[in-house]
């Protein structure tokens, strides 16, 4: 036999098998974790300007508006830029806890208040973590960038986010 043709038979062969053992709930998790890994969720711009003034920041982000996007946040990613982050909006002020589950790469998780102040920054949370991280005081968003950004770029609480969604007079 050639190689060519073993190597179709083996490609072959995985196929007939996924297709058998697809229904079997083991096989299905085994698999399942890949193309969420990829996942992009809307695009969208913002930016951080400092309260003592200075250059401000801007981020491009991912928005996790559904509960499942809110779930999946940055599970299962392997890189994010300085300028890269991931935005978790909610409809009301509110306690909110994160965690970081399944979570391959330390975070900053900056929770912002309604006006638009980073009311709290949780720096470089450890990856692979179930520790629950607390937002403090009730907050409607939380922006994650990766660990260390907030003090590389001088990102502190008292800071405000400037995004449609906060009622902010920041220009």
């Amino acid at each position: 036999m050639t190689i060519l043709a073993s190597s179709i038979m083996r490609r072959a062969a995985l196929c007939v098998a996924l297709f058998v053992f697809a229904p079997c709930p083991t096989m299905n998790a085994w698999f399942k974790f890949v193309p969420v890994a990829y996942a992009k969720m809307r695009q969208d711009k913002l930016t951080v300007v400092p309260a003592g003034g200075g250059p401000e920041h801007a981020f491009a982000i991912e928005v996790a508006t559904t509960e499942r996007e809110k779930a999946l946040g940055l599970m299962f990613r392997t890189e994010l830029a300085d300028s890269e982050g991931m935005l978790f909006p909610y409809s009301a002020e509110r306690p909110l806890q994160m965690w970081m589950h399944n979570t391959y790469i330390p975070l900053d998780m900056l929770f912002i208040r309604a006006d638009g102040t980073i009311a709290r920054i949780e720096e470089r949370a450890e990856p692979l973590s179930d520790r629950v991280i607390s937002s403090g005081p009730a907050v409607l968003a939380v922006l994650e960038i990766p660990g260390g950004a907030a003090a590389r770029l001088g990102i502190k609480p008292g800071d405000k986010v400037r995004y449609p969604i906060f009622a902010t007079t920041v220009r």
